[in-house]
């Protein structure tokens, strides 16, 4: 006879968590032959992965209601602006605590996050931006964006600032990392340990297992010069168009002018060259012809209280285009 039973409660929640580390160690280990592929805990990324488009949304309202809205949006990432609005780690803390979904997580059944979390800084790539990426990604984002990067050295700074110094035996070791050791609040956030958040905790697609991705922004003439050897740069995930309001204005145009199409088709351009996800706005109106361009980093509107109406419309556009 046991002499130690255990409750059939206890066991579905040991057991629930044995599938889950097992998941994200490649794998259900029960009878394969072949492990499977690690789980992305990031969304988009596992998205871009399966050949597909994210689509997103934005917001600049941090309090905790909108953080629950956000978390069952179904968008596939949330860009927090602070660009324009107030930086503070702890805001942001405290908003992906609030995006924690447990129901959502027992629903899937892993660890992986609901909406993958972006900010965007407010310094620009002519400014020092390594002490808030890491206070950033030490909170638990899963994404930087980065506004107005020019050059390549600018871009190159970026990814750097975002990346771990490589180990001895790394396979990808340049370009070598600059943010420092401690990953703070993530690894409670991200629900593994320090030694897999710190294999996790790297860029994509440089590192195919990484979880992390960078967002430059090409929102100048200059950008917009340069877009092919800042495309080049290892560790760029993603090259973002800004069409709605610094472009256009570095260009001497208003948006919505020809000069401003033709710069967000020179981004996608050099996006396709270098393999490298594009990004840009879109509407209801718009993003299905955006999708079936190539851009795959799609973001459709902001929150407020709750989704508003025409930036639902899109997301459900987009989610339709991008199946």
């Amino acid at each position: 006879m046991n002499q130690f039973p255990v409750r059939p409660r206890t066991f579905a929640i040991h057991l629930t968590a044995l599938m889950t580390a097992m998941a994200l160690a490649g794998g259900t280990g029960l009878g394969q032959e072949q492990a499977r592929p690690a789980l992305h805990l990031n969304p988009a990324i596992a998205k871009w992965v399966a050949g597909k488009a994210a689509i997103g949304i934005s917001t600049s309202s941090f309090s905790l209601e909108d953080a629950q809205t956000v978390a069952r949006s179904g968008a596939d990432f949330v860009r927090l602006d602070m660009e324009h609005s107030p930086f503070s780690a702890e805001t942001i803390r405290m908003y992906l605590i609030g995006m924690t979904d447990k129901a959502g997580i027992l629903k899937k059944g892993n660890a992986q996050f609901p909406i993958a979390p972006v900010v965007r800084i407010p310094t620009y790539g002519r400014e020092s931006s390594d002490w808030a990426v890491k206070q950033s990604l030490d909170a638990g984002m899963m994404g930087i964006k980065f506004p107005t990067i020019d050059n390549k050295e600018e871009a190159l700074r970026a990814v750097r600032g975002m990346r771990y110094p490589p180990q001895r035996d790394s396979k990808y070791p340049q370009p070598a990392g600059l943010r420092g050791m401690g990953a703070g609040n993530a690894t409670w956030l991200w629900g593994i340990g320090g030694d897999e958040y710190n294999r996790r905790a790297d860029l994509w697609p440089l590192n195919p297992d990484g979880d992390l991705f960078s967002i430059i922004m090409i929102e100048s003439a200059e950008g917009v010069k340069n877009v092919d050897e800042i495309a080049a740069v290892p560790g760029v995930g993603v090259l973002f168009v800004g069409t709605a309001g610094d472009l256009p204005a570095s260009l001497g145009v208003s948006p919505g002018a020809p000069e401003v199409e033709a710069a967000a088709q020179k981004v996608l351009a050099a996006c396709k060259k270098h393999n490298v996800i594009c990004g840009g706005l879109a509407n209801a109106g718009d993003i299905e012809r955006k999708v079936k361009e190539g851009w795959k980093y799609i973001d459709v509107g902001r929150t407020g209280a709750g989704l508003a109406t025409g930036t639902a419309a899109a997301l459900k556009a987009g989610q339709a285009a991008s199946r």
